[in-house]
């Protein structure tokens, strides 16, 4: 508090003293015979606390570059009260100013090559391929929202509190959304003087139920004054660069903290470069910043979607300047608003490592052709451009959303955070299908290169392996996982179970190794003409699946 006050007395004094004629001041010292200049005086006490309520309520960084529109206001009526050579001083003060202002409007159009050279990132053609023995944290952020709301009544006081914002995180292992308990009006946070606690629910299991965790505190987006937490921060930091939310982490122990992400403009207050985070302890207060390198293990998303997304703006308009990115448009690639924060969707890799994925589409309307797709490190800021494999057209996540409207129309379902995986080789959309009323009633999946190969279920590992099934229908090579290794074993057929689908057979089989395998008849026709007791030499990818897909089987006396 005490920051604010110097700084709102230091922009009072110099306003005062640029607004206030000398004159004024001289005529008054030689009636008065004192130092007292009561204008200036007077001028001093109308705009400390105008200053003082401006910073206050809008937590603005309080750097003397922050004040450039009052300087250019103080500055014309200061020349306006001004005679003779003062005037002429208070003048040039004014065209300063101005030149100033303009510098810091017009900023957005000479820093984009600045922009895109901190957005840079490094190119690959694809992603790895997932582990389909693995659980996408696939749980749309709207259903967990849905299922919390429905779980309050664990919260004591209940009509004071209201569901605060919802992030994903990686806790103890396991990847669950967290959403703050926050106060639902200003007479509840004074009556209430700190929140309960959080809910967490699972990322990966539809099933799961929410659970309300205690764990009170003070310091909150929903308290009031002081006890804000965006203004608690600001008051430990007065002049630091923040951009984005505040976000909830937890560490391993349940413990909950606030973060919010800092940095610096990348020129003339224009323009944001993540350099790290600030982390609360909203029970006490405490505060510390970390570079980004130095961020505690138990903070996923060290860096905000915010500044994600902003990052990927850089990447995606600029690479020819400002100019290009308004008229010609050559070579733009414009970020997708399909993410679920901000823009972007955090999803996490197999090493447990939280990413940004957006999908960049062309600026020309009416196409829903992928240009490609970034994946930013939620803790490091480094991000990595993936083009796709060049010789595919890749569908955008807004087509296979189309796609899902399309597919449910008579029921009028939609899709919600759509990722692309790259499944058993094929680039793919993994989309929750959710109804009108926002509950989870499937999960959708599309190949971004053939969209007539899609698949859904009632989860994500049986859309997997249905998936597989279609890909083996349609012709699709079938990789595996970045795990998978391509394995043969030979053995008698001990059971044999053969489903027929439209066009096609898939024949599901247990060898005598006591292993079950699945071949669709679509690539290998002979294998509906498999019985028990055949002897077959199987080509089959190492999946660690319950049913093993096979590239290719021959079947002894049927060569």
């Amino acid at each position: 508090m005490g920051n604010i006050l110097l700084f709102s007395l230091i922009v009072g004094l110099g306003s005062a003293l640029v607004i206030i004629p000398i004159s004024n001041k001289r005529k008054t010292k030689k009636k008065e015979k004192n130092l007292i200049s009561w204008p200036f005086v007077l001028m001093v006490i109308l705009i400390i606390p105008v200053v003082f309520g401006f910073y206050y309520f809008t937590n603005l960084d309080r750097n003397i570059s922050s004040i450039w529109p009052l300087f250019i206001l103080v500055t014309a009526t200061g020349a306006f009260l001004a005679s003779g050579k003062e005037r002429l001083v208070k003048g040039i003060l004014l065209v300063g100013s101005l030149i100033i202002g303009v510098y810091f409007l017009t900023a957005f159009i000479f820093n984009a090559d600045e922009k895109y050279d901190y957005a840079q990132m490094d190119e690959k053609i694809e992603i790895e391929a997932f582990d389909e023995t693995k659980t996408p944290a696939s749980v749309p952020p709207q259903f967990a929202r849905n299922k919390m709301r429905k779980a309050f009544g664990q919260v004591p006081n209940t009509s004071y509190y209201e569901l605060g914002n919802l992030q994903i995180q990686k806790v103890a292992g396991e990847y669950v959304y967290i959403a703050p308990v926050e106060f639902s009006g200003f007479f509840k946070w004074w009556n209430g003087d700190q929140t309960p606690g959080y809910f967490t629910l699972s990322a990966t299991n539809s099933s799961a139920n929410p659970v309300f965790i205690q764990e009170e505190m003070v310091y909150t987006p929903s308290s009031y004054f002081n006890k804000n937490i965006v203004r608690h921060i600001r008051n430990q930091y007065p002049n630091q660069i923040f951009y984005g939310d505040v976000q909830l982490e937890v560490d391993d122990n349940g413990k909950p903290f606030y973060v919010r992400t800092y940095g610096e403009f990348i020129s003339a207050r224009n323009g944001f470069a993540v350099k790290g985070v600030v982390v609360v302890d909203p029970q006490n207060g405490n505060t510390k910043s970390y570079n980004v390198d130095d961020t505690p293990e138990f903070i996923d998303g060290a860096v905000s979607p915010e500044a994600v997304s902003k990052q990927n703006s850089y990447y995606g308009n600029y690479i020819h300047g400002f100019w290009n990115s308004v008229f010609a448009k050559s070579d733009v690639k414009l970020p997708s608003d399909e993410g679920t924060e901000a823009n972007v969707s955090p999803i996490f890799d197999e090493n447990g490592d939280m990413y940004y994925f957006t999908d960049f589409t062309s600026p020309k309307e009416g196409v829903d052709s992928m240009l490609g797709y970034s994946l930013t490190h939620a803790r490091s800021g480094e991000a990595i451009f993936y083009t796709g494999n060049l010789e595919n057209s890749y569908m955008d996540s807004r087509g296979a959303l189309d796609i899902i409207e399309k597919k449910f129309i008579e029921k009028e379902w939609r899709g919600e955070m759509p990722v692309l995986y790259n499944f058993y080789g094929e680039a793919s959309w993994l989309t929750p299908v959710m109804d009108s009323n926002g509950f989870l009633q499937n999960y959708f999946i599309v190949s971004a290169a053939n969209p007539e190969i899609s698949t859904f279920a009632d989860t994500p590992n049986q859309a997997l392996k249905t998936y597989k099934t279609a890909l083996q229908r349609g012709g699709s090579s079938v990789d595996g996982s970045s795990n998978a290794e391509q394995k043969q074993v030979s053995g008698t057929v001990l059971r044999v179970y053969k489903e027929k689908m439209e066009n096609y057979t898939i024949v599901s089989f247990l060898l005598n190794n006591k292993q079950n395998y699945i071949v669709s008849s679509e690539n290998n026709p002979l294998a509906i003409y498999l019985q028990e007791g055949d002897r077959a030499t199987v080509d089959y990818l190492d999946t660690g699946e319950g049913f093993l897909p096979v590239k290719d089987i021959e079947i002894e006396g049927l060569e």
